[in-house]
């Protein structure tokens, strides 16, 4: 049995050419591998330390108009991403210079006359991420639409709008590529699927519904609650198994492996929560899932040649049903899983077992996903914080960092630099000296 995570394959499809500003060092939500780690190339030299009071390691600031929490893509000495208005009627992209922070690029990309409210304050219609490749950048609001876009002009090369679900609390799910797929995840409260379209020319190549039994129906056949239980936010993965990729998605009340060329499902399993919003994790044969904000469990999925079909009874390898991540994702890290909770509480645990290894405070509030370089971990939170600790066996905090303005968006790194996007500015953090700063 072979089952590995198709690290190749996701190089090979965003053409990664040659080293320093041309590499494609962060295209996606979650890094270049799909898994919050940083390449050893652009970790080099990364800052720890930061402090926007006396300037130290703040290279640029800048204003952003608009809301949202899409993580910034950065590829080919341009950083990516994706604002909206406060209701949704506009929905735009920012393209900036990671040297300098000039706005290249700020073009409104739909119009939309009756969004959905959110209902909440803490989605916005601009979360989900883009995803880069060395020609292409592809936005992604939800149901409001999808386009490619050329990474030269920012001029939108084709667009769907007519790809739809009621998303109810606003869209969170972003896209990954494989091969010339754009997989897109579409959770919502009255339609439920992944569709997967061509990246050249955004025609739909297959699309799959979810088979899951909600077990949310009311005496007249309804779904409860409108189907706010049916709704989800998650990214999916992908990981080859036996010589076949397959993508890994979760969804509210269960979670299934699809055959990333067809779509077919392969395997899925049942699970009682909702929400469900962080990646999944791979560790050998292992893949580590997130339930969602409901129950919030993370439980370990063995991968192989036998997992087909309902594997609920016969193939979860361990479940940990407390002390879990809320809407922050969990990150694997030398086989350990490491996540915090909403409340500050940050755990490591091992990947193998799914046993808690240690437990510790870190405070604040977190929904932005941590990333893991150099032997490191940088939780971002609210408050505006970023806290740093060594990826091992025991807690040990190894800088503190402030912030005027806090995130709700996940870090994104490029040489050596860290980009982080607060609810209204764009930070570029590098090591540097005090009289080369450019704010």
């Amino acid at each position: 049995m072979t089952c590995s995570a198709i690290l190749g394959a996701v190089l090979c499809c965003q053409a990664v050419v040659t080293a320093g500003e041309s590499r494609l060092s962060w295209p996606y939500r979650n890094g270049p591998a799909l898994n919050g780690q940083v390449n050893a190339a652009d970790a080099k030299g990364l800052p720890t330390k930061f402090n926007e009071q006396s300037g130290q390691n703040i290279k640029w600031k800048k204003p952003l108009e608009g809301l949202g929490h899409s993580t910034p893509v950065i590829g080919a000495g341009r950083v990516w991403l994706t604002a909206a208005t406060k209701d949704g009627t506009q929905q735009f992209v920012y393209c900036l210079d990671a040297e300098t922070g000039k706005v290249l690029h700020h073009k409104l990309i739909f119009e939309n006359e009756d969004p959905e409210p959110l209902g909440q304050n803490v989605n916005t219609y601009a979360s989900p991420s883009c995803a880069l490749q060395d020609n292409a950048v592809y936005v992604h609001f939800g149901s409001y639409g999808t386009a490619r876009l050329s990474t030269e002009t920012a001029e939108i090369v084709w667009q769907r709008r007519d790809i739809k679900c009621r998303h109810f609390r606003g869209p969170g799910s972003s896209p990954v590529i494989f091969q010339n797929l754009l997989i897109l995840t579409f959770d919502g409260i009255n339609r439920q699927f992944l569709i997967a379209v061509d990246t050249n020319s955004g025609e739909t190549v297959w699309r799959t519904n979810r088979s899951t039994d909600y077990g949310d129906l009311d005496a007249d056949g309804n779904p409860k609650r409108d189907g706010d239980l049916r709704k989800a936010y998650s990214t999916p993965g992908l990981i080859e198994v036996n010589g076949r990729t397959q993508v890994v998605s979760v969804g509210s009340r269960g979670a299934y492996g699809y055959d990333a060329v067809t779509g077919k499902e392969i395997w899925g399993i049942r699970h009682g929560d909702f929400n469900a919003a962080a990646p999944p994790a791979f560790h050998n044969d292992i893949a580590i899932l997130h339930s969602g904000s409901g129950g919030r469990n993370l439980f370990g999925v063995q991968l192989n040649e036998s997992t087909t079909g309902d594997v609920t009874e016969s193939h979860i390898r361990w479940n940990r049903t407390q002390g879990n991540s809320k809407l922050a994702s969990p990150i694997l890290v030398d086989g350990r899983v490491y996540m915090i909770t909403d409340k500050g509480v940050a755990s490591c645990v091992a990947a193998d077992t799914g046993e808690e290894i240690w437990k510790d405070r870190i405070g604040g509030t977190h929904v932005s996903s941590p990333i893991s370089a150099n032997g490191l971990i940088y939780f971002c939170s609210e408050e505006g914080d970023t806290t740093v600790i060594k990826a091992s066996d025991t807690f040990e905090i190894v800088a503190r960092n402030r912030l005027a303005d806090g995130t709700r968006a996940s870090p994104a790194v490029a040489n050596g630099r860290l980009y982080l996007r607060t609810f209204g500015h764009l930070y570029c953090i590098e090591n540097i000296s005090s009289t080369s700063r450019n704010n």
